[in-house]
Order: C-alpha cells, then sequence, then structure tokens
C-alpha cells in the first residue's frame, strides 16, 4: 500500500531552520506531484508548497514564499521542504501529500494520498 513518512519536524527558536523529508513507498514516486501542507492549532489545514513530477516547476504560498524550499530526489521516492527564518506562525503539523495529475496544485482535494504529519514548533 501507499506510505509517506514525514520526518524532520521538531522545536527551533524564530530565525532557524528545519529541513523536512517526506520519503514515499509504493507507489511510482516519479508519476506524481508532490505537496506540503501544515495545520495549525484550532485552524484548517493550508497548502505550503507543491512541485511537479519531474521538479521543474514549484509553487508556493505567499506565506511562506522566499523563506521555504520544496525539492525532490526522485531517485530516493523523498521529496523536502527546507525552511529558513521560521517564524512562531510556522508552528502546525506539516503534511506531505502525492497528487497523480500533472502539474502543482494548491487544492487539497487534487491529492490522493497524505502522511501522518510531522510537528513543527518555532519559539519567539
Amino acid at each position: 500500500q501507499v506510505q509517506l513518512v514525514e520526518s524532520g519536524g521538531g522545536l527551533v527558536q524564530a530565525g532557524g531552520s528545519l529541513r523536512l523529508s517526506c520519503a514515499a513507498s509504493g507507489l511510482t514516486f516519479s508519476n506524481y506531484a508532490m505537496g506540503w501542507f501544515r495545520q495549525a492549532p484550532g485552524k484548517e489545514r493550508e497548502f505550503v508548497a507543491a512541485i511537479s513530477r519531474g521538479g521543474l516547476n514549484t509553487y508556493y504560498a505567499d506565506s511562506v514564499k522566499g523563506r521555504f524550499t520544496i525539492s525532490r530526489d526522485n531517485a530516493k521516492n523523498t521529496v523536502y521542504l527546507q525552511m529558513n527564518s521560521l517564524k512562531p506562525e510556522d508552528t502546525a503539523v506539516y503534511y506531505c501529500a502525492a497528487d497523480r495529475l500533472v502539474g502543482v496544485s494548491a487544492r487539497e482535494a487534487s491529492y490522493d494520498y497524505w502522511g501522518q504529519g510531522t510537528q513543527v514548533t518555532v519559539s519567539s
């Protein structure tokens, strides 16, 4: 079965950095666009970033543009989210997701598979 397993979350001070990883199995990874979403306490889940199948196209939420970078390694079936200049408002559970459609999407409904999430906490 398809599994997406996130790792790399933790506690970091404001201004710090973290790199999240999402390892995929049970699917042909290069056939899927990948996305990162996050959900803060008491809020709805929101789009963070997405990357196309081959990695050439990326798309970011305005709130993270210039601070976060999404990338992928199709040989390792892994997608990454490098997060720099972290702010307390970035505190959330971060989820990766896989989308079999061509292109990149910010819509949750586009994604077919989801990981369990990893907690990121940014202290002020």
